[in-house]
């Protein structure tokens, strides 16, 4: 007889016989996003109602529950991160899923080519000119770090100025919402960035606006936590405390990140360069020397490197983080508080290294909430030959709209 004839559809109440156990409804879950209702119903498995257990199924259970990896929370506990830390790291794991969803939502098409406000002031102060799933996103986060009552401020990408959250949050939050938002239309992975660092309460005597201004403007070597979500063919929470690099996978059954990378360690050397090559012309004579060598197999690694270059800093920092090699945009492009020091933070504790082709990142002292500089990420090895060349900061910017 097919199995099909032992199940019975979802949309059946099941049978409440002494043979089966009851199971009270889940609890109401709180007002879904107008945009999220958009998402394709989750599909469910059918349960054969009358299949005896397996032999030794019981006996099983507890070691392999023993043995499976643990969740990002489980992870926390285990690794004694501090409790409100943990609760920081808990509201930005929850809003990330959510951003995950919307990324894969159909509704994404429209906000992503959209235009949100702001035009030229946008830019003139230093920003991207935002979408409207670029703003969602910023409002998911902003959002959840407030509940969470453990923030004291916020500086995001989509702000022009850093949001004072509440008195006595222990952590300032810098966050990217959603790198690389103009791509998903086509379906390029996206990421969220973020650092985090202790607030400095010994400026808690200064105007708000002082205060929360100088607490965004700490240096890279002061942050107590740093990650960023890849929200592509899986969803991977990337995270370091300081004590390594771990990556955890969204399992879609259960809605948990499972510890799936743990103590990532970026190879020493890569065989992967990653940059926009179109710009070649434009590189300055150190810059154009080093690819031309690696390109070549001449330089310090006898073999010739191959370009992978997607366009999503996320993207392009997880595989370098991985295979190794060096990942880079050599223009005064990228920013300082929320994108090259988070992800120099972590690329460090993985054994790598992050610069902007001199000095080392999370050494720079920021001056201003959107400051841009080139960046180079990636393998030690790979990161040293690319400095010795010195020149390879690109200087001149011909207005590039991508």
């Amino acid at each position: 007889m097919p199995l099909s004839a032992f199940c019975l559809p979802l949309s059946l109440p099941l049978p409440t016989t002494s043979n089966h156990r009851h199971h009270p409804p889940p609890p109401s879950l709180p007002r879904p996003n107008p945009l999220l209702l958009h998402l394709p119903p989750l599909t469910r498995r059918r349960v054969p109602l009358d299949r005896p257990p397996r032999a030794g199924a019981t006996d099983m259970a507890a070691p392999a529950a023993a043995a499976s990896p643990p969740t990002l929370l489980e992870h926390m506990g285990r690794a004694g991160t501090p409790a409100d830390l943990a609760v920081v790291i808990a509201h930005i794991q929850g809003a990330c899923k959510r951003i995950a969803a919307l990324a894969a939502s159909p509704a994404n098409a429209d906000l992503s080519r959209g235009k949100a406000g702001g035009g030229a002031a946008v830019v003139a102060a230093g920003r991207d000119a935002p979408k409207p799933l670029d703003e969602l996103s910023n409002e998911i986060i902003m959002s959840s770090l407030q509940s969470s009552g453990k923030v004291a401020v916020v500086a995001s990408e989509e702000n022009d100025l850093p949001v004072w959250m509440c008195d006595d949050g222990p952590y300032v939050v810098v966050t990217d919402p959603l790198d690389g938002s103009r791509n998903i239309e086509v379906s390029i992975p996206t990421g969220t960035i973020f650092g985090v660092y202790n607030r400095l309460v010994e400026l808690d005597h200064l105007p708000v606006e002082e205060r929360a201004q100088l607490n965004s403007l700490q240096s890279g070597t002061r942050m107590v936590a740093a990650g960023y979500v890849l929200y592509s063919s899986a969803t991977i929470f990337c995270i370091s405390f300081g004590t390594g690099t771990h990556g955890f996978t969204l399992d879609r059954s259960t809605g948990e990140f499972i510890l799936t990378h743990p103590s990532i360690q970026i190879p020493p050397r890569g065989q992967i360069y990653s940059v926009n090559d179109a710009r070649y012309f434009d590189w300055p004579e150190g810059l154009k020397k080093y690819i031309d060598t690696i390109r070549q197999g001449k330089g310090q690694h006898p073999k010739k490197y191959s370009a992978r270059y997607v366009c999503s800093l996320v993207a392009d920092f997880h595989r370098t983080l991985i295979y190794g090699g060096v990942a880079m945009n050599p223009r005064d492009h990228l920013r300082l508080v929320y994108e090259a020091n988070p992800l120099s933070f972590l690329a460090e504790q993985a054994g790598g290294r992050g610069s902007d082709g001199k000095t080392r990142i999370l050494s720079i002292q920021p001056v201003k909430l959107h400051q841009r500089l080139p960046l180079f990420l990636g393998s030690t090895e790979d990161m040293l030959e690319l400095e010795s060349y010195e020149d390879v900061q690109q200087k001149v910017n011909p207005g590039y709209e991508v």
